[in-house]
């Protein structure tokens, strides 16, 4: 036996001994999202964090998107409390020459700067909105912006799909988005898919599910998935959900990992929303799109929150608010069909704010942001005059399934 394959058993038991100890004494219908109790381990959090974070400095951004969206999906999001704190506290964050960094007065850096954005979109109105400078922060992308497709992460730093995906996701965002921040990008995310049909980090390495994520989203933010091979994509993160665990791997043989509740669950209404825009032949389902729900949610449910309050990677590991975010927005997406209705393990309690899949956040705030942005207009940068946008494919996708709801 190898070292993998023994660690796989142990999760396994492990994972089982959690669901053996529950149904034991009571029911599926019994499960239970301790609701209040992550909201109040989060919102100390939001507050202030113990000083052995001081290593994770550079990270302070993660940590406000990572609580503000774990709170929104709780339904235990302040806005009128937390919006005026968050804009505040990310305002000081952003650097004079665009984008943001891990803290104030740090390097701007493309992963603080998309979670600053997202954060900012989860505080919900027109005083987070305006702390963003939209025509420093278009120079900044277009910095960052490699030759051969890519983004570097940072000034001389390194290039990968992260970088691709933030760039994206912000211009989006702040509908500031161009042909030119577009050029190449779908041929850089193409090279990098792998032989299994997932997308590597880097071109010639292997398929990993925050990577693939990060690929597809921005692709289908650009309305350029049909760049990929989309059943090979299919066949490869349909694998990826573990038969007896019921959450998701992240890379074949790897452990399950509640994280991956978002970074691949999220990747199967992306794939959707891809095959019906361009028309791929492919039968496309109305409800469970090709990965079980309710599994995944036991999982989540029964095996990762931690009793003090937070969600945890697997037993045996502590809560952290990376998990927490991740974990539940997984839960959200598969909570959901196109159609909006929900498919909910346990108590109906248990139902979250419904999440977007190319943002992740509350797709009701995804939502109303369009309107500020839209009526904020173009920018001027460096003498010309640059008219953004959404991104083709979001916006279909937005207008459909506004549609669907419109017909409930």
């Amino acid at each position: 036996m190898t070292t993998t394959s023994r660690d796989q058993k142990k999760t396994e038991t492990d994972v089982l001994s959690f669901f053996r100890t529950f149904l034991a004494k009571k029911g599926q219908d019994d499960i239970l999202l301790n609701r209040e109790q992550h909201v109040t381990w989060l919102k100390k959090g939001l507050q202030i964090l113990p000083t052995n974070f001081c290593g994770l400095d550079a990270s302070r951004p993660w940590f406000v998107f990572w609580i503000s969206h774990a709170l929104e999906v709780l339904d235990g999001y302040d806005e009128a409390l937390w919006r005026p704190k968050v804009a505040s506290f990310l305002g000081r964050c952003q650097h004079s020459e665009g984008g943001f960094g891990g803290g104030p007065l740090q390097l701007a850096h493309l992963a603080p700067t998309y979670a600053a954005v997202s954060a900012i979109l989860v505080g919900g109105g027109d005083e987070a909105y305006k702390v963003v400078d939209r025509r420093t922060m278009y120079q900044f992308l277009m910095r960052m912006k490699h030759p051969e497709g890519g983004f570097r992460m940072h000034d001389e730093g390194e290039t990968d799909m992260r970088g691709t995906y933030c760039a994206i996701a912000v211009a989006s965002m702040l509908h500031i988005l161009t042909d030119e921040l577009a050029e190449g990008v779908p041929e850089y995310v193409r090279r990098c898919q792998t032989f299994e049909g997932g997308i590597a980090g880097e071109e010639g390495l292997e398929a990993h599910g925050g990577y693939s994520y990060c690929g597809l989203a921005a692709l289908c933010i650009l309305g350029r998935a049909h760049s990929l091979d989309l059943h090979a994509f299919l066949r490869w993160a349909a694998q990826r959900q573990m038969g007896l665990e019921g959450g998701f791997q992240g890379r074949t043989n790897k452990l399950v990992d509640s994280c991956y509740s978002f970074w691949q669950g999220a990747i199967f209404p992306l794939l959707h929303e891809a095959f019906r825009q361009h028309g791929v032949d492919v039968a496309l389902p109305e409800r469970h799109l090709w990965f079980s729900p309710r599994p995944l949610q036991t999982y989540v449910f029964l095996a990762c929150q931690h009793p003090g309050g937070g969600l945890r990677d697997k037993p045996g590991k502590s809560a952290d608010f990376y998990h927490s975010c991740y974990s539940l927005s997984g839960v959200s997406v598969s909570q959901y069909d196109l159609d909006g209705e929900s498919d909910v393990v346990g108590d109906s309690a248990n139902r979250l704010v419904r999440s977007d899949a190319f943002y992740n956040v509350a797709l009701e705030k995804a939502e109303r942001k369009t309107a500020f942005f839209e009526a904020a207009g173009s920018i001027e940068v460096d003498g010309r005059r640059i008219d953004g946008r959404e991104g083709s494919g979001v916006a279909i996708a937005r207008k459909y399934l506004l549609a669907r709801a419109a017909k409930q």
